[in-house]
């Protein structure tokens, strides 16, 4: 079977890199690669870490693109790979502009198309924008759908989608176990972090950042950037803030918080770098998804800055909590957190609703027609009060 993985952005290489590396160690299976460069700078800091190499690169981005540009330079220009490469089976990831065109640059040729990271869900059509609508329009032309759990098979089952459907796990625990591995065992890699970041004050809380989201541009980071100013004015915080590269971000975030003492604007970071600050902080603030995924496998905390979320498992588990984008609820359940140590152990259960880190290895195993145990995640101790008030508050 000849099998082309086709993604385009920082978090997609991290979740798809191991499972290429899986692709490439089976015999029954041809593996290439085509990356669309959506997150071309980031992308590239992702292909070094873990030695991919495309055999297509493609020139999408353009300056200030509209979603539907950007959407037909990539069916044209991935529909011509296909035609060049004429695969059997197209792998995409998750809910990215890439994903979607991809799939559907593939279906219109009857290619089969392989979803991995299917069937989440938010509810809302506009929160993620445009993920989710990218989400459902994936799995309904999909043969086989990789779902990360149990919940989100079923969200899938609902809609009636056509294709196959199987549990295998999040491959983004696969590349989080892979890099804390390779991380534990270079002492000189792990000196070198220690000396790039020697200014982090041991004595302070380390309070970690990312925002990227479409659905909080203009006031939603403003607000966001106003209660990270609040908890800077605290003498115990740390804040560190990797800013992503999109002038949406970039030019609100640096206006608001670079003059701020506590906070630390940072180049979006390679995937080493921001795993051991993960592992270091006491507390994580962001709109990603991915980091909802990691976080709970390192028994981090994280207060998800939007209003709903695709991930309701680790809400459910206690690891995670809803909090919006108002400064006033940021700010609050930040700083419940940073002074209450008995909540904040709550919070660090490691308890990983997400993955055993043999995803991709199931997924290789579906697309070569062998049987696997699907992914089951084992019960998460837990405070049921306070799962109970987390899923309320959370509308979940």
């Amino acid at each position: 079977m000849r099998v082309l993985s086709i993604f385009g952005t920082r978090p997609e290489a991290i979740k798809m890199a191991p499972l290429v590396a899986a692709l490439g160690r089976e015999p029954q299976l041809h593996s290439s690669v085509c990356v669309t460069g959506q997150h071309r700078e980031m992308l590239a800091q992702v292909m070094a870490l873990f030695g991919l190499q495309a055999q297509h690169e493609l020139d999408v981005m353009r300056p200030n693109q509209t979603l539907n540009g950007l959407y037909a330079r990539l069916l044209t220009a991935v529909g011509a790979v296909l035609d060049a490469e004429q695969p059997d089976c197209v792998l995409v990831h998750g809910d990215t502009t890439t994903a979607a065109a991809a799939a559907m640059a593939a279906f219109h040729r009857r290619i089969a198309v392989g979803h991995v990271e299917a069937g989440l869900r938010s509810g809302n059509m506009h929160s993620p924008f445009p993920e989710e609508m990218n989400r459902r329009l994936v799995d309904s032309m999909s043969t086989w759908l990789f779902a990360p759990t149990p919940a989100a098979r079923e969200a899938a089952l609902q809609e009636k989608v056509s294709g196959h459907i199987w549990v295998t796990g999040n491959t983004v625990i696969d590349a989080l176990n892979a890099t804390l591995a390779r991380l534990d065992a270079d002492a000189e890699r792990q000196r070198a972090l220690a000396q790039r970041y020697s200014w982090l004050d041991a004595e302070r809380k380390l309070v970690l950042v990312t925002g990227h989201r479409r659905e909080n541009f203009g006031e939603g980071f403003r607000n966001i950037c106003a209660a990270l100013e609040a908890l800077a004015q605290r003498d115990d915080v740390q804040i560190v803030y990797p800013v992503h590269l999109n002038p949406n971000v970039r030019d609100v975030v640096r206006q608001s918080l670079a003059s701020q003492a506590n906070v630390h604007l940072i180049e979006p970071l390679d995937y080493v770098d921001f795993v051991w600050l993960m592992r270091r902080a006491y507390l994580i603030l962001t709109d990603s998804g991915g980091v909802q995924e990691e976080a709970p496998a390192l028994g981090k905390p994280v207060l998800v800055m939007r209003d709903v979320t695709e991930r309701p498992e680790a809400v459910a588990a206690g690891t995670v909590r809803l909090v919006g984008t108002s400064r006033e609820r940021i700010t609050a359940e930040a700083t419940r957190l940073l002074d209450d140590a008995s909540l904040h152990t709550e919070f660090c259960r490691k308890g990983n609703p997400y993955g055993d880190g043999h995803a991709c290895q199931r997924i290789v195993d579906a697309l070569c027609g062998r049987a696997f145990a699907e992914f089951r995640p084992g019960p998460i101790a837990q405070s049921q009060p306070l799962m109970n008030a987390f899923i309320a508050e959370s509308h979940l």
